[in-house]
């Protein structure tokens, strides 16, 4: 058999131990060109550790590098250092003298592999050394952990000589049945990717030392019996087994694999796209090809057999190009294939546009200029690419597009091939999930979103000059903001194309900070059209954005992606670029005035709110941005804000204003307002939250979740919003600027829980009595005063046989009945004075039992058509519609007169209402009898003046 000729072994036929020889040397030679191919791209300190490295494991000599007791395990298997490595070493150790360990019984370190990009087209300076270090399967625990202790003192070593090795341990035995504790790269995903990882090793790693793999020598055709193929190996004496090192076979990939390693590249892409996407369309071809995966290093081993040993061809990065190229080719894929071979030239990192920097071409940029040349990539395609370091908003935002394409159909691959191959479990579907929701929070866009365009394309979009113009939109009805390239007039920026346009400003400038294109050098140049804002105002802006965002921002945590997004840095810009006492600022007018609160400024009550920007940061790391304008642009901005937090901690909430006219004191009205609310809000009893803004009322209903405000355009609408009824009791805050002068203000903070507290004020001939009922909804009355106790007592009487009333409903035979609502009198004082100062507690006014009382119960049930039927009892005589109909009130007031003396006409009341058929079974509560009783004494009076 020659040199040059395929070789395919038959067990069967038997095999030559010199056809195992002579394929045993194919794979070290594919091997020494890798290594020297590693070498030369090293510096001499770096070559040094590599050199050394097998020594090192292979003597314990207590004055070379990785000492760390004489029980540590050493000896490489049927390892001998050469001559200049032993020079080396005494170099390092002068006393330092090698013992030839032939017929040493004991070398229980097996092997010595380097894995990652040395030896490859990918190899850079700062390239770092994984080595696998695998030993004897029956080593003691205590000297594993020895062996262990020396591998984190040779990276300590490596590092004084310029190089970042890490060493992994592997028990062959234990990684044959897929049992691993540690991860095997710097670059591994963890336990989930046995046979993946078996590929890569197979197809890339460098041998150094100690026993080569066993798989090199059964052939792919027998794959499939690998097990079979290896016992007759080893059992007829073909191989020896302490030459050999066996760790598996890829005869079968689990499709398990498939996901967990598109899972890991996607993670890893989502921040660092180019060195994820070959290896993510490597796994979307092994998917593509499950059950039968011809693996990378099935074809790595079948082209040694054939004797095809072109080290271009088989350098590792290549291989998986070919593959790629092949498959996208034969689907017609065209741009995904143009987008891998960016991926593999940037990978490689030789700017082959320019000459090379000392006049000699490494085989890594003859090999690219080769590969360029097949795709007949011209000189400006290179020039740009080369120039990647440099490149801006345009240069990124067009990648970004092909590489958020990619990872998205990734993923959506991924998930399809998990559905088909039913081979999610459980983690498995948490973690597509939590993979879902990165991509969603990296990529998706929507209303409000800003985005992120530079997921590790470039280093720095930082411009260093911009121009930020207001101008009108194409169709002249709107403004738009827009920013520019470089510095430009008035005159030129119409002829330029701008890097961004937003219809907002503070939109466009999240955006800059963002991504970068606004930093601390940046110098801009600012043409505000109609605008009022100023340099000073958009420096202050952006330093705004930089406190509540600083970049770059960290890691998402997966637990928060395992929770819904939720608001975590809010940024709450006011009157951005608008000056809201602009009239007068043109005007040269400085205001005087007592009223300075920046929602009723001034004696005509001007909100000086009037737009807000809201920049919130989530725990996805979302930037969100919305606008607010109009003249409820404040509480329509709050009630978003609170409607958004979620169960856990409250966000930080930043509160600037940097308009021309009273910028800080609006500002900290506006910090004042939101703290006041977000206590509020946080009670465990739903609130209501009363505010005057210019000259409305407003109330805020605070239930979590559905946070809503009503606008009041005075106080009696206001009056009726307050006398709705509550699904259970609901204190008001007051505002501190609102209700100045009011009795409400007095009132409303008294109100109490399960309690009915009536509260009256007497001006002269007439009083006022106002109440709030257990749910805390009020009611008020103005009616003719003669004295307290014709006031009080028909109310008494009427709210006792209403809370009567209800407890003959309630079960008495469950656990205790709870009790009547306690009700509470109070007076107003001083009487008859324009304010009331104080609110003072009255006892129940008493009435005896000897006292004329004239008993008006009233009965109201539901009719057709949403029509009531009324009927009225006087000290027990029926007064009824099918009696009396539409004269009913004019009959009972005709008859009440002619008991009393005189025909006097002072006020009649009801003192019992049932209005059971009304109100069904749902709740009921004091509010809904006084607001009938109210409108049936109105009635009733109206009849007795006429009468």
């Amino acid at each position: 058999m020659t040199r040059n000729q395929e070789i395919r072994p038959d067990i069967d036929e038997g095999i030559d131990r010199k056809v195992l020889a002579q394929l045993r040397a194919r794979f070290l030679r594919i091997n020494s060109g890798r290594l020297e191919r590693a070498m030369e791209a090293l510096s001499t300190r770096q070559q040094l550790v590599l050199k050394l490295l097998p020594l090192l494991f292979h003597v314990n000599h207590p004055l070379l590098p990785g000492y760390v007791s004489g029980l540590t395990p050493a000896g490489l298997s049927g390892y001998e250092p050469a001559d200049d490595v032993l020079a080396e070493a005494q170099r390092l150790t002068r006393s330092f003298l090698y013992k030839p360990t032939r017929g040493k019984v004991s070398q229980p370190i097996h092997g010595l592999f380097l894995m990652g990009s040395l030896g490859t087209l990918a190899q850079a300076e700062k390239s770092d050394m994984d080595v696998w270090v695998c030993h004897a399967p029956d080593l003691p625990v205590e000297r594993v952990a020895e062996l262990q202790r020396k591998c984190h003192l040779l990276e300590a070593w490596a590092a004084t000589q310029g190089a970042e090795a890490h060493f992994f341990l592997v028990d062959p035995a234990r990684f044959t049945q897929g049992d691993r504790e540690a991860h095997l790269t710097s670059d591994d995903c963890g336990t989930t990717q046995h046979y993946l990882l078996l590929d890569e090793f197979y197809r890339t790693a460098i041998w150094l030392g100690g026993r080569t793999p066993l798989w090199w020598l059964v052939p792919v055709y027998e794959e499939g019996r690998y097990r079979e193929y290896v016992h007759t190996l080893l059992s007829k004496r073909f191989l020896r087994a302490e030459e050999v090192l066996d760790l598996g076979h890829l005869a079968r990939i689990p499709p398990g694999e498939f996901i967990g390693a598109g899972m890991w590249q996607l993670y890893k892409g989502i921040e660092s796209p180019y060195k994820s996407v070959l290896k993510l369309l490597l796994t979307e071809v092994y998917a593509s090809e499950h059950p039968a995966v011809q693996c990378l290093s099935l074809r790595y081993k079948q082209a040694v057999y054939a004797n095809r040993l072109d080290l271009d061809e088989l350098d590792p990065y290549v291989v998986v190009y070919r593959r790629l190229e092949e498959h996208l080719a034969s689907r017609g894929e065209l741009e995904r294939l143009e987008l891998v071979r960016r991926c593999l030239y940037l990978k490689a990192n030789k700017k082959i546009s320019s000459p090379p920097r000392n006049g000699r071409k490494s085989w890594q940029r003859r090999l690219l200029e080769r590969l360029t040349g097949e795709w007949q990539w011209d000189q400006r395609q290179l020039t740009m690419l080369d120039s990647r370091s440099q490149w801006k908003v345009r240069q990124v935002g067009s990648e970004r597009r092909a590489l958020v394409n990619e990872l998205t159909y990734s993923y959506r691959f991924l998930s399809q091939f998990a559905r088909l191959q039913q081979a999610a479990s459980s983690l498995n579907s948490r973690d597509l999930g939590v993979l879902g929701r990165r991509l969603y929070a990296a990529f998706e866009r929507k209303a409000g979103k800003v985005e992120f365009i530079n997921p590790g394309i470039a280093p720095d979009l930082a411009e260093d000059t911009l121009t930020l113009v207001q101008a009108p939109a194409p169709d002249g009805e709107e403004v738009q903001w827009a920013l520019f390239p470089g510095t430009l007039t008035h005159q030129e920026w119409p002829d330029f194309a701008p890097l961004k346009r937003s219809r907002e400003l503070v939109e466009l400038l999240a955006w800059c900070h963002l991504n970068g294109v606004i930093d601390s050098s940046t110098r801009l140049s600012l043409h505000p059209g109609n605008s009022d804002l100023s340099e000073f105002e958009l420096f202050n802006l952006l330093g705004s954005l930089q406190q509540v965002a600083p970049l770059p921002l960290p890691p998402v945590s997966e637990d928060a992606f395992l929770q819904p997004a939720t608001p975590k840095d809010i940024l709450l810009l006011i009157n951005v670029g608008l000056d809201p006492l602009r009239q007068h600022s043109q005007m040269n007018i400085h205001m005087t005035t007592g009223r300075t609160d920046s929602l009723g400024y001034s004696g005509v009550r001007e909100n000086l709110v009037v737009t807000l920007d809201q920049v919130s940061l989530n725990s996805w790391h979302e930037m969100l941005v919305s606008r607010y304008e109009g003249p409820h642009a404040l509480l329509d901005c709050l009630s978003d804000l609170l409607n958004g937090l979620g169960e856990g901690p409250k966000p930080n909430v930043l509160v600037r204003c940097f308009c021309r006219n009273r910028a800080p004191a609006i500002s900290a009205r506006v910090e004042e307002l939101l703290r006041d609310l977000l206590a509020a809000f946080a009670s465990d009893i739903p609130q209501r939250y009363l505010l005057q803004i210019a000259q409305q009322y407003h109330l805020l209903d605070l239930t979590p979740g559905q946070v809503r405000h009503r606008a009041l355009s005075d106080l009696p609408a206001l009056l009726r919003s307050l006398g709705q009824e509550q699904a259970s009791y609901s204190p008001v805050t007051i505002d501190r600027n609102t209700l100045e002068g009011e009795d409400l203000l007095l009132i409303l903070p008294l109100g109490r829980p399960d309690c009915i507290q009536v509260f009256y004020r007497l001006f002269g001939d007439e009083a006022e009595l106002t109440v709030l009922d257990e749910h805390n909804s009020l009611w008020r009355q103005r009616l003719p005063y003669r004295d307290e106790s014709t006031l009080i007592t028909p109310l008494q009487r009427f709210l006792q046989s209403v809370l009567y009333r209800r407890t003959t409903q309630l079960s008495l035979g469950e656990s205790p009945v709870r009790e009547s609502p306690e009700i509470l009198y109070y007076e107003l004082v001083p009487p008859a004075s324009p304010r009331a100062q104080a609110v003072e507690r009255r006892s129940e006014p008493r009435s005896e039992i000897t006292l004329p009382f004239y008993n008006v119960q009233a009965i109201i049930e539901p009719g057709e058509q949403r029509r009531r039927h009324v009927t009225l009892y006087c000290n027990q005589r029926e007064f009824s519609e099918l009696e009396f109909g539409g004269d009913l009130f004019a009959a009972v007031a005709g008859h009440i007169l002619a008991q009393r003396r005189e025909a006097e006409r002072y006020p009649c009341y009801i003192t019992d209402l049932d209005l059971s058929a009304m109100l069904g079974e749902g709740p009921v509560q004091t509010i809904h009898f006084l607001r009938y009783k109210a409108e049936l004494e109105e009635a009733l009076n109206i009849a007795l003046q006429k009468a």
